[in-house]
C-alpha cells in the first residue's frame, strides 16, 4: 500500500480525533524516514532531526513510545494516548484502536513480542505480553493482562472487581 493511502486511511480512521491523527501522522513519517537508513544513508541522515524531534515531542512531551521501527497497518487509532508503551518488535495490523495507558511488549528483555491482527480493539490499561497473537476482530478490555493468544472475535477481560465492605 502506497504512503499517501495509508495517511488517508489514518485521516478517516480518526476523523474527530485531532490529537490521535497527530500522532499517527507523525509516526508515519518518522517510520518513513528510518526505513531510509539502509537503502538511501545521506538521506536518511537529512532526516535525523525529524527522528530527534519525533522521539522528544511524541515520546518525551506526550508520553507515547511508538518507536518508528514498529510494523504498523493503515487505519491506527490512538485514543488519548498518555502513558502508551509499544515495542518496536511488536505488530500491528491495520484498523487497530489503542486507548491510553496501553502496554504492549516481550516478558523477556529482547524476547518476543506480540502481533496484533486487523480490527482489534484495545482497552486502556491494557497489558499484553510476550510471543502471543491477537486474532482479528478480537476486543482486550480495560485493565486486561493478556500473556495467551486471543482467537479471532473473542473477548479478553479481567475478572469482576470484588466488593469489600
Amino acid at each position: 500500500m502506497k504512503f499517501t493511502e495509508v495517511l488517508s486511511k489514518d485521516k478517516q480512521a480518526n476523523k474527530g480525533n485531532i490529537k490521535g491523527l497527530i500522532v499517527v501522522t507523525a509516526f508515519r513519517f518518522a517510520h518513513q524516514f528510518a526505513q531510509l537508513r539502509h537503502k538511501y544513508f545521506l538521506l536518511w541522515i537529512l532526516c535525523v532531526p525529524y527522528l530527534v524531534l519525533y522521539r522528544l515531542w511524541i515520546e518525551w512531551t506526550l508520553g507515547i513510545e511508538l518507536p518508528q521501527k514498529t510494523k504498523v497497518g493503515p487505519g491506527l487509532i490512538i485514543w488519548h494516548g498518555q502513558g502508551m508503551v509499544i515495542n518496536d518488535k511488536t505488530i500491528i495490523g491495520a484498523n487497530v484502536q489503542l486507548r491510553h495507558n496501553v502496554t504492549i511488549g516481550n516478558k523477556k528483555y529482547y524476547g518476543p513480542c506480540p502481533v496484533i491482527e486487523d480490527d482489534v480493539d484495545i482497552g486502556c490499561g491494557a497489558i499484553i505480553l510476550g510471543d502471543i497473537r491477537i486474532g482479528k476482530g478480537a476486543k482486550i478490555g480495560a485493565g486486561a493482562i493478556v500473556t495467551h493468544d486471543v482467537p479471532a472475535g473473542h473477548k479478553a477481560v479481567n475478572p469482576c472487581a470484588t466488593i469489600y465492605e
